[in-house]
């Protein structure tokens, strides 16, 4: 009967209203401490609201120059206001909101942003930092009305809210010009909407509920767009609708035409909105940067000849490849550059003194090869020589143009990369050995097709060896010009690394063609940007004297990041999370576990409960389950990325941690305060508790507020510094 009726309810039938309830009591006999009247909540959502603003809006410019990854994100605002061109490792929006607060708020976009401490000057920055501080001190607000979704406990939310309002860690990161505070935006957007969607689960196809489950669509969107570990709150909305849909399947008063309904909105909203939203970001993203920039050289000559001021722009060059056709070869591989030679020798004991063959990031006659036939000499350029042209599984041999040197491998070990083959220049004026050849293939077409300039992708086979062409990625000593290392890998597994495509293309006798009729679809492009931003993001580096850390780091607050200065004379401010709520958020997740543990026995044992201890339990179990899923789901996957890591990855997963410490605390100081008699001892003891931990936050903000607003003066390992009493880990370096 009670699926029955809850079932009514989410299909659409009325309820009747709820009787009013008299208060209570615990299991001691007493009186539970009174909920807030309804009539306070809003002016508790615009205190804490006030707080975060003020916290976030306080002392923004300082300091008046770059710090930290500003250099980066700044840079890039800067871009999207000049329309170049440029990559990053993460998707736009992030990037083009904070082009556009620039742009809205009168910064032009001329400085640099070259390197952390560049002052600003008269360059107007405010705006972009003041958008970023908007978005970030949305987050209180947002997290204080998700607990109290969860809850239905105002202590709840404002504790949870005090703890974001006053964390250190989370006003710096706050207060700059970064992407963390947008993502985090769109984060807690999703978890809210998700939240708000799913009590209104008793009125289905209302307003309310179409509004709420389509603002999760369209904040998952946003996360994606601002940064790829945006999937994770994905997939806890995913978890989320599986478990709902689960629930509705086997609800027997509902017909499977209104399940299918529910299926469909579903579909609609959290997948078709957030995807045509998502690539909406990037056809706009490549509308603005529509000049060449920084950013050419990690995409495919076909995308570049897209690009305003881009040699290869409103460029007409034959379309298909014929011997005695004059060439340039790019690697597919991120910034792989062009296949190269020079006069210059292998030195003494690296492989065979033959000519050194490199792969060259910029343009240069030096990349130039003539494509002839393995088993000819036939002068080619003559006009009366009929064309014959290049075809997929054709043995060819490439000639270097300016030395006349054969593209040659032989059994030599490889110069850098061990098991790898030599690769080099050989012969005279052309004539070499059977070690030049070469059998061209190009990816997915059969033998016999001709090849196209810019859009095939091709393999170099050595046809003596059977070994493949490409180019190890690897930066060559001086002697090599510190060009990329060019190899024979006889390992056949196909990556970027040995893939090639012809971009500049020289043959009189051939047509000539324009390269818009060459240039790739939005779909292609799409594909591209993706396949080069994941390469990017596995191949990241630390920067030199840049802190890293591991994941265990993060819950312990074991180590900070520099955001500015190092000296005693220097304005410094340092990322460090306020150590008294970060140690009691790392306590609170065990406490949660006994608590979960305690309440799942108690319940499978039978113990009678309370109606009241039953719906603390409810909360308990659905509302923190809900809360911890999103904290694993946001902290457990850097334990397998390979990438290089930083603090600041933390920040997500802690306003999970935030929002659980919130719900466990109120929970617990509930459960102790059931068990008091009389009424006003349950209600002292659970006001006590509550205020202890509200001046327990404050005190501890009020000793590192420093760290968020800038210290100058002694460093903390000096006994003079008001810091020195302070730095409670030797990990801390302010």
């Amino acid at each position: 009967m009670r699926r029955a009726r809850r079932g009514a309810a989410r299909g659409g039938s009325p309820r009747m209203p709820p009787r009013q309830r008299e208060p209570r009591r615990g299991p001691g006999g007493p009186a539970r401490p009174a909920a807030p009247p309804a009539a306070t909540r809003p002016a508790a959502l615009a205190l804490v609201t006030l707080l975060s603003f003020a916290s976030r809006f306080h002392r923004l410019r300082e300091p008046p120059h770059v710090c930290w990854d500003e250099t980066h994100f700044g840079k890039m605002g800067s871009y999207y206001i000049n329309r170049t061109f440029f990559f990053d490792v993460h998707p736009p929006l992030g990037k083009m909101l904070i082009g556009l607060a620039g742009y809205l708020s009168g910064y032009d976009g001329t400085f640099p942003f070259q390197k952390p401490g560049d002052r600003y000057e008269q360059h107007n920055y405010i705006g972009m930092r003041g958008f970023c501080a908007f978005l970030g001190s949305c987050l209180v607000p947002f997290a204080y009305l998700t607990v109290l979704e969860l809850s239905k406990s105002l202590p709840a939310a404002l504790l949870t809210a005090f703890i974001l309002i006053f964390d250190t860690g989370c006003i710096t990161l706050s207060q700059y010009i970064l992407l963390d505070p947008i993502l985090m935006f769109f984060l807690m957007g999703a978890v809210l909407s998700m939240v708000k969607c799913n009590n209104c689960a008793d009125r289905p196809f209302s307003a309310s509920w179409w509004f709420w489950l389509s603002l999760t669509g369209v904040n998952l969107a946003g996360a994606m767009g601002v940064k790829f570990v945006g999937l994770f709150v994905v997939l806890l909305v995913g978890l989320n609708t599986i478990y709902d849909l689960w629930d509705l399947l086997g609800n027997l008063s509902l017909s499977l035409v209104v399940f299918g309904k529910h299926l469909l909105a579903r579909v609609l909203c959290l997948i078709v909105l957030p995807l045509a939203l998502y690539m909406a970001m990037f056809a706009v993203h490549f509308a603005v940067l529509n000049r060449s920039g920084p950013g050419d050289g990690f995409f495919s000559s076909a995308f570049q000849s897209q690009l305003i001021g881009n040699n290869l722009h409103n460029v007409s060059i034959p379309e298909h490849l014929a011997y005695g056709s004059v060439v340039t070869m790019k690697n597919l591989r991120m910034a792989g550059g062009y296949l190269h030679s020079h006069w210059h020798l292998y030195p003494e004991g690296i492989g065979a003194r033959q000519q050194q063959v490199t792969a060259y990031l910029h343009k240069d006659l030096n990349n130039l090869w003539i494509i002839k036939k393995h088993d000819s000499d036939t002068d080619l350029s003559d006009p009366s020589s009929p064309v014959e042209f290049v075809r997929h599984g054709d043995i060819i041999r490439l000639e270097h143009k300016e030395t006349s040197r054969n593209l040659h491998s032989h059994q030599h070990e490889a110069p850098l990369t061990r098991k790898h083959f030599q690769v080099t220049g050989y012969g005279i004026n052309g004539t070499g050995d059977s070690n030049d050849f070469w059998r061209i293939e190009v990816v997915g077409r059969k033998t016999g097709k001709l090849i196209k300039v810019l859009r095939s992708q091709v393999r170099l086979t050595h046809v003596a060896t059977g070994c493949i062409l490409g180019s190890s990625g690897k930066t060559l000593p001086k002697w090599g010009w510190e060009q990329v290392e060019v190899t024979c890998t006889p390992y056949l597994k196909e990556t970027p690394n040995s893939l090639w495509n012809f971009e500049d293309h020289i043959n009189p006798k051939l047509p000539n063609i324009s390269l818009d009729v060459l240039k790739p679809s939005f779909a292609e492009i799409l594909l591209e940007s993706h396949m080069v931003m994941i390469r990017g993001n596995s191949g990241l580096k630390p920067k030199d004297n840049e802190v890293t850390s591991k994941p265990w780091h993060w819950p312990i607050n074991y180590q900070g990041l520099r955001f500015s200065g190092v000296n005693e004379t220097d304005y410094r401010v340092y990322l460090l999370g306020n150590p008294v709520i970060w140690w009691l958020n790392l306590v609170t997740i065990g406490l949660y576990l006994l608590i979960t543990l305690c309440t799942a026995v108690a319940l499978k044992r039978g113990v009678r409960l309370t109606s009241e201890l039953k719906e603390l339990s409810r909360v308990v179990l659905r509302g923190g389950g809900q809360i911890t899923l999103g904290w694993l789901l946001h902290y457990l996957p850097f334990f397998m990325m390979g990438r290089v890591l930083y603090f600041h990855h933390y920040f997500p997963a802690m306003l999970f941690s935030s929002m659980l410490t919130g719900i466990t605390w109120d929970a617990l100081l509930k459960f102790c305060a059931g068990f008091l008699s009389p009424c006003t001892t349950a209600r002292k003891v659970y006001g006590g508790g509550f205020l202890a931990l509200v001046l327990l936050i404050l005190y501890s903000f009020y000793l590192f507020h420093p760290l968020s607003y800038g210290m100058i003066g002694p460093m903390a390992s000096d006994p003079g510094s008001p810091m020195a009493g302070l730095r409670w880990m030797d990990s801390w370096e302010f």
